[in-house]
Order: C-alpha cells, then sequence, then structure tokens
C-alpha cells in the first residue's frame, strides 16, 4: 500500500519524484564514464581522510521515521541493535534487516497444526486400537519429535534467510540448512537499478512485495521476495547511492 504521511510530517523541501530519478540516472551516467577510465572525482585530501560518516537519519528521510528496532522476530527491522554478521567490516553499520513477510509462512503453520492434531482424530476413531498401547505411545513419541524438527527447520529457514542494507552494500543471505549458508552482496556503488513488484491482492492488502536490485557486481541481480514495505526499501537505496555520491565527490571516507 502507498506510504501516506500528514502535512505535518512533510519537509518544506522535498525533490519530486521525477527530480529523483533524473538525479539517479545522472549518477548512474557518471559510474559508467568511470569504468571507461574517466574519472571526475576529486582527489582525497589528508583532512578529508578524518572525516566521519553520517548517520543514515542526516541523509535518508524515510529512516529519520523509523525507530531503532529492538524486536528480532519481525519482517521488517529498521536500524537494528546489537546486530552483526558474518562479513560485517568495522566501520560498517546495519541500517535495515529484512525476512519474508510473516503471512508468508501460513502455510507451513496450518501444516504443522493439522499434523499436530491428526494423531488424536486418528485415536479419537479407535482406527489403531487393535495395536497394543505401548506400540501406541512409541509411535506417538516418534509422530511429535519428526513434527518438532519439522517446526524447528521450517522457522529456522525463516529466521536466518536474511536480506541486509549496510551503509556500504546489501547482502542476500540464503540459509539452506544448519551447516550450509549462502551470502552474496555487492556494494551500494555497484546498484545501477532497482525495482519493486507487488501484485495481487494478499500482497497489496499486507503492504508486501518483491525488490529487485541489478548490479555490477559479480552477481548482477539480487531479489528481497516478499519482503515488507518495498517501497521504503527502494527508498532507501535510492537514498544510499545519493549519499554514496556526495561521499565521492566531497572526499569523505566510506
Amino acid at each position: 500500500m502507498p506510504e501516506i504521511f500528514s502535512s505535518s510530517q512533510a519537509p518544506s523541501k522535498t525533490p519530486t519524484l521525477d527530480a529523483t530519478e533524473e538525479l539517479l540516472r545522472g549518477l548512474r551516467k557518471k559510474r559508467v564514464h568511470r569504468r571507461q577510465g574517466h574519472n571526475p572525482i576529486h582527489p582525497i585530501t589528508a583532512a578529508d581522510e578524518h572525516t566521519k560518516k553520517r548517520s543514515v537519519d542526516e541523509y535518508s528521510e524515510v529512516m529519520s521515521r523509523e525507530k531503532c528496532a529492538t524486536n528480532p522476530l519481525t519482517a521488517f527491522v529498521p536500524k537494528p541493535i546489537k546486530t552483526y554478521f558474518a562479513s560485517q567490516s568495522r566501520e560498517e553499520e546495519v541500517i535495515l534487516l529484512l525476512r519474508k513477510h510473516p503471512i508468508t509462512q501460513l502455510k507451513w503453520i496450518f501444516t504443522a497444526i493439522f499434523l499436530a492434531i491428526l494423531p488424536l482424530l486418528l485415536t479419537r476413531f479407535a482406527l489403531f486400537s487393535f495395536f497394543p498401547d505401548n506400540y501406541l505411545f512409541a509411535a506417538h513419541v516418534g509422530w511429535y519429535l519428526l513434527l518438532l524438527g519439522f517446526i524447528v527447520e521450517s522457522f529456522l529457514s525463516w529466521f536466518f534467510n536474511v536480506y541486509i542494507v549496510t551503509d556500504e552494500r546489501i547482502v542476500d543471505v540464503d540459509f539452506l540448512s544448519l551447516i550450509y549458508r549462502n551470502i552474496s552482496s555487492a556494494k551500494i556503488d555497484n546498484i545501477e537499478d532497482v525495482t519493486a513488484e507487488t501484485s495481487g491482492a494478499l500482497r497489496a492488502i499486507f503492504n508486501f512485495g518483491t525488490v529487485r536490485v541489478q548490479t555490477a557486481a559479480e552477481k548482477t541481480e539480487f531479489e528481497f521476495e516478499d519482503v515488507p514495505q518495498p517501497n521504503k526499501v527502494i527508498a532507501l537505496l535510492n537514498d544510499l547511492i545519493l549519499e554514496e555520491e556526495r561521499e565521492k565527490i566531497e572526499g569523505r571516507v566510506q
């Protein structure tokens, strides 16, 4: 659903969407020129090397409205507190952590509920009453142990399959099992295009969709699948692209 803000929340000077898109197109053209050997960036002076990075609240209107998240079990986690990942650098700050919208997990939740009550239904209708009681007890224990394993695996798959946006890059963590995971990342400077796909009544009602990021990195496309508030995610990525260009022009440390 589109984000709606009251007039009191609107900033006094906000660039139009067309102007922002035009600015981003210009920045992407500059990146192409740099890759072809042209470098319009001014050299970094010794005084500039100690310049600190700005806080995300200073350059992102979207994040300035968001409070630091304290609940790690949500799908949209802005400015998470005490959240780190394996390849994070010392100066790198996690700005946004995303998971699939909780409503996409209802399938395995309802399946688990059905499997939990199934033995009770079978016992009620005495379909296996001819088995000895100790056999039935062992079967029940084995059944619920398997069910517990299914629930734990499904939850961990949702919890650890995350999309991370930092002030330097985007990170896609694919959690395939307890012993294997795949991590892909791309620097903000390599982002070339960002689009969101929100199709269907369910996605429109609950405000979630898929954000696609085209990059010039080794992995050319990143998909943030079924994440909440895709419009905010796109706005944040555009703000990061603009800030990245400002840092280069001003010679600030990244």
